[in-house]
């Protein structure tokens, strides 16, 4: 019989609907049970495509056994991360205060007031060496609350008097200026691997917003450096096995330092950034590789995410069943030499184990090989070969049993692929990406934005879920209509970026500029959620500074520059100390210091000389401009207030720190304004 789950719309809550355990969903009904019963609270989060999740599922919460013990002694409250990221971020603060490490599964036990006393992630079913069964630790937190439930409230009660502690307070720092940047630079230098690109050691993770850093300071300085760590970088992850070479399209992170075997879910927040930073890389070297990259990733999101009502899933599976049926990770991405064969024939066969590295020993399990793509296996003369060779194991591939796909669409995630797939579309002449970026604009617009402007985090199957949205959707969907106002030349993006941004400024902002991950009305947990640092995606805070920066250069507001400005004081004070965790705030730097420039692009639409301007301010390389386009005098957008046309003919406006260049009429004279050095 199902459980509480059943009538959820998170395809991971759904996954355990069927289980014995009598799980609640995050709610207040939850701890008044607890309350009622006078029992802890067991909370297990996680997500639909994490591998120890589904693990702990199958060994723990699938068995009668430790159900029954759960259903006796606790209240059992199963939350996706990715739905409440204000739950999760709350108690894995705690989990890695107490711990020192943290990840998913995460297993807290609660009091009845939510207040958490013992933690852990994975528990196995038998004891292993240093890690007790989870049984064990079930009994021995039912004996704790039983015999000692004075000791375990004094316990409850310091975590959470520490956690009220932590509130940070940045916006007095004041601005970041050359010295932060140069010394936040001086330290990605320090950790930067120069054998196989990327920072630290294994697990190797896309540093996607890093590298975001990296190109628009060196576009900014001409810094060479700068620029070769993210070009070495890049092309060392889309020659590796991070990277998809059949489909296109990248892995969570890397197992090895060297991207050769990842953890194979696809996150689309991942493949969001990674495609805009390849298209932004093209844009400032022309090279070929980031091109094929940043296509192939839009097109992967397209084909392999994109859901019927026009949105964007969240995730692929990285398990899947192999040939043997068994359940297991990497089964669909992975090659032998002798499935080559049978699908290529002998010839082909040798010929695809060297461009993509497949070996009789393998780089994987059980003498398989993760596809990869060495420097130097194949010519531009094999080009034509390899492509064949690539759409047949495609072709092949498509019929083994596919990875499981979290259907939830999540709002902030979707604007960050509204805003790859605008921009890559408006780079490389793909209207269908720029229509697909729209039907995802639309979506948020139509399903997730209340008619107070108000954002609920997630939908699935066209059904809006309960969850409140949190400062990164607001900051990513304001970046998304940013970006697809900038391409499409449509000002009601800006208009409904303006609605969302009024929201950050009156209800996640602090008396001191400081930004909260929860709106002053939300939920209130035991503490405040509030994290200035990027994990797999732009943080809140820095991600609102960006668009809050955007939005006040398109309108000239005051309030949002001064908004920007003091959510930027964290960079300020992290920058230098921790520039890989703060790598979206430090790109949003670098174009506070250029400006950002303001470009207003006239001219009759669909006239020849109006798309050349427009494409080559879309292609300008100053970090952060913003681009507005139409007719001379277009209510769409205040930039092009009081712009006429130039002796008759389309002309591009540049401003940059309250100063107006002369208007241009040819391209080449609008690539100089927008090349900060040459």
């Amino acid at each position: 019989m199902p459980n509480r789950l059943a009538h959820e719309t998170s395809p991971y809550l759904l996954q355990h609907a069927d289980n014995p355990v009598d799980w609640w969903p995050w709610s207040a009904e939850a701890f008044e049970e607890a309350r009622r019963r006078g029992v802890p609270v067991l909370l297990s989060v996680g997500y639909s495509s994490c591998h120890w999740c589904h693990v702990m599922a199958h060994e723990s919460f699938e068995d009668d056994d430790t159900a029954a013990y759960l259903n006796e002694h606790f209240v059992s409250v199963k939350v996706d991360r990715e739905e409440r990221p204000d739950v999760d971020a709350v108690y894995m603060e705690a989990v890695q205060a107490a711990t020192g490490q943290g990840g998913w599964p995460m297993t807290v036990f609660l009091t009845e007031d939510a207040a958490p006393f013992y933690f852990g992630t994975y528990f196995p079913p038998a004891a292993r060496p240093g890690m007790p069964s989870f049984r064990q630790v079930l009994e021995g937190i039912s004996s704790a609350w039983s015999g000692r439930r004075e000791e375990v409230a004094e316990v409850a009660g310091k975590i959470v008097r520490d956690l009220a502690e932590r509130s940070l307070a940045y916006g007095g720092q004041g601005r970041p200026g050359e010295d932060e940047l140069a010394q936040a630079l001086l330290g990605l230098t320090r950790e930067y691997d120069p054998v196989h690109g990327g920072f630290g050691g294994a697990p190797k993770f896309p540093p996607s917003m890093a590298l975001e850093f990296l190109l628009r300071h060196s576009a900014r300085t001409g810094a060479e450096g700068a620029l070769q760590m993210a070009a070495d970088t890049c092309e060392a992850m889309a020659r590796g096995g991070i990277y998809d070479q059949l489909g296109g399209g990248f892995a969570r992170y890397s197992v090895d330092r060297r991207w050769v075997v990842p953890h194979f879910e696809k996150m689309l927040y991942d493949n969001a950034l990674l495609c805009r930073v390849y298209a932004h890389l093209w844009r400032i070297t022309g090279s070929d590789l980031a091109r094929r990259v940043a296509l192939e990733t839009a097109d992967f999101m397209v084909r392999e995410l994109r859901t019927p009502e026009g949105g964007f899933a969240s995730a692929l599976d990285a398990d899947s069943e192999d040939s043997s049926g068994r359940h297991v990770e990497g089964a669909y991405y992975v090659w032998t030499p002798t499935q080559l064969t049978e699908v290529l024939g002998e010839d082909d066969a040798g010929f695809a184990a060297r461009c993509f590295g497949v070996t009789e020993e393998g780089t994987f399990e059980e003498g398989a090989s993760v596809l990869q793509r060495p420097e130097g296996a194949a010519g531009p003369e094999d080009a034509a070969r390899l492509e064949s060779v690539r759409a047949r194991l495609l072709a092949a591939r498509d019929e083994r049993p596919r990875p499981g796909r979290d259907d939830k669409i999540v709002a902030a995630w979707n604007g960050l692929a509204i805003a790859a797939l605008a921009e890559v579309g408006g780079y490389f002449d793909r209207p269908d990406l720029v229509e697909r970026a729209t039907e995802a604009a639309d979506l948020l617009v139509r399903l997730h934005m209340g008619t107070d402007a108000r954002l609920a985090r997630t939908s699935k199957d066209g059904r809006t879920g309960a969850n409140a949205g949190v400062l990164e959707d607001y900051a990513d969907v304001a970046e998304g209509f940013l970006a697809l106002a900038a391409v499409t030349g449509e000002g009601a993006w800006l208009e409904f970026a303006g609605f969302l941004l009024d929201i950050v400024l009156d209800r996640f902002t602090g008396p001191e500029g400081q930004l909260y991950d929860t709106a002053h009305d939300a939920e209130q947990l035991i503490r405040r959620p509030q994290d200035p640092t990027d994990n797999a995606a732009p943080s809140g805070w820095t991600a609102a500074a960006g668009a809050l920066l955007s939005y006040a250069a398109h309108t000239g507001s005051e309030a949002h520059r001064t908004a920007a400005e003091q959510a930027l004081g964290v960079v300020k004070a992290l920058g230098p100390r921790a520039p890989r965790f703060i790598g979206w705030g430090l790109a949003v730097a670098e174009a506070l210091l250029d400006g950002p420039r303001e470009i207003a692009v006239v001219g009759p639409q669909g006239d020849p000389g109006t798309r050349e301007l427009h494409r080559a301010a879309l292609l300008g390389t100053a970090p952060g401009s913003v681009v507005a386009a139409g007719e001379p005098d277009s209510a769409e957008f205040p930039l092009l207030a009081d712009r006429p046309l130039v002796d008759g003919r389309p002309a591009a406006y540049v401003c940059r720190h309250f100063v107006c260049a002369a208007p241009v009429t040819e391209v080449e004279a609008l690539r100089r304004e927008l090349t900060p050095v040459e």
